[in-house]
């Protein structure tokens, strides 16, 4: 992964683990329901787009270079393909 890309990337995750610390000090709190859920989902959408920046890297860098150099492309091709099925389970 490039520094940019790293750099992206652990941005979000550090905002993310900030919200968790967060979210489990509302809990502890007792903070209304609804907001807690907010926070919830910000913070899923925080890990989402984290996720998104690691496989985009993966093909521009992995899947790429596997490809242009004719090595294992079929099994990084199988291997987006299996989270493909995850993500949209």
């Amino acid at each position: 992964m490039n520094n940019t890309g790293r750099n992206n990337t652990l941005r979000l995750l550090r905002t993310a683990r900030g919200q968790v610390d967060g979210i489990i000090r509302m809990l502890e709190e007792g903070r209304y329901c609804i907001d807690i859920s907010n926070q919830i989902l910000a913070t899923e959408a925080l890990l989402k787009k984290a996720n998104a920046q690691v496989l985009v890297n993966h093909l521009d860098t992995c899947v790429k270079e596997s490809i242009e150099n004719q090595g294992d492309y079929e099994q990084k091709l199988e291997e987006i393909e299996q989270l493909i099925h995850k993500l949209v389970r």
